[in-house]
């Protein structure tokens, strides 16, 4: 509240007797005049309001500039050597082990294909070898069965981390049984077929492992496209199968064999690239088991395909 006498005086009588002048202050006078008003400028503590409107805070320096420059990390300089030399470790590192995983995966099949065409060998030069499975059909047919149901559980059965590797005995089931099953196609066919089957398979594997590691066509993107050929595969094997056992159309089989070559060609591009890992897809480190074992079936199935066109070529 305040009282009577400290009332203002009415407007009239203050344009006629004003008893205060702005610009002029009574003798003795201590406090200072009211503060003008500019634009831009706020009579405040010093240090609380900057320059020309601007915050004097931290982190704005006296001009109104910032001090640092902002970056997409919240709080992190632009420059950080130590962050710079911290991703580069990480890139060496994520680089070593994808070269680690590759040298492994590649050792395992080097070592199921030593195992495969040297049982092949066996049953292309050893004659009663030969004969026992030409006479006896119903030992390929179990190998067949084994093959199926091995590669199902392995394709189940990725992750190697555990105290006994089931998974590298079952491969090795696997890659016996499938050797076992391509050494007893091979028996049907004359030696030099076989030789040239084996050439042929080892040129292509070789051509298509330098492709893969030189080109940057991404091949992993096309699963659909190969899942459709294999698709196609499958009906137009079933199909030649009926009409070959009618002794129709006998040129039906090398083109099937053609075919599957090819696409089995493509199914290696594609693994290989799934192996080395700068691609949209990629195999993790921990399964190596089953890059072998795709690259392992590609193979031999294109080595099986090349040898009924080697077997129709030769005869």
């Amino acid at each position: 509240m305040t009282s009577k006498m400290d009332n203002p005086p009415p407007y009239e009588d203050a344009l006629k007797h004003p008893q205060y002048d702005p610009n002029q202050l009574p003798h003795g006078s201590v406090d200072p005049p009211p503060p003008s008003y500019s634009p831009g400028m706020y009579a405040s503590p010093p240090g609380y309001w900057g320059q020309a409107g601007m915050w004097a805070a931290p982190g704005l320096s006296p001009s109104g500039m910032p001090g640092t420059i902002p970056t997409l990390c919240a709080g992190v300089p632009a420059t950080n050597p130590r962050e710079m030399e911290d991703f580069l470790s990480t890139q060496w590192e994520s680089t070593s082990v994808r070269h680690a995983f590759i040298r492994k995966v590649y050792l395992i099949l080097a070592a199921q294909l030593t195992v495969t065409f040297s049982v092949v060998a066996v049953f292309t030069f050893v004659d009663p070898v030969k004969m026992f499975v030409i006479r006896y059909p119903g030992i390929y047919w179990a190998s067949l069965v084994v093959y199926f149901i091995v590669y199902c559980i392995l394709i189940c059965c990725k992750e190697p981390r555990r105290r006994f590797p089931w998974n590298l005995v079952l491969l090795g089931v696997f890659t016996v049984a499938l050797s076992y099953m391509s050494g007893t196609i091979s028996s049907y066919y004359e030696t030099k077929a076989v030789f040239l089957a084996m050439g042929i398979t080892a040129l292509v594997c070789a051509t298509v492992t330098v492709f893969c590691f030189q080109t940057k066509v991404d091949f992993t993107s096309c699963g659909g496209f190969l899942c459709i050929a294999a698709i196609l595969l499958v009906i137009l094997g079933t199909v030649t199968a009926v009409v070959l056992s009618f002794h129709y159309v006998p040129w039906l089989h090398m083109l099937y064999a053609a075919i599957g070559a090819i696409v089995y060609t493509l199914f290696l591009v594609y693994n290989t690239q799934l192996l080395i890992g700068n691609r949209e897809l990629a195999l993790s480190p921990e399964e190596y088991v089953y890059g072998a074992l795709s690259l392992y079936i590609d193979i031999v199935h294109i080595f099986l395909f090349i040898l009924q066109i080697s077997g129709s070529a030769t005869e």
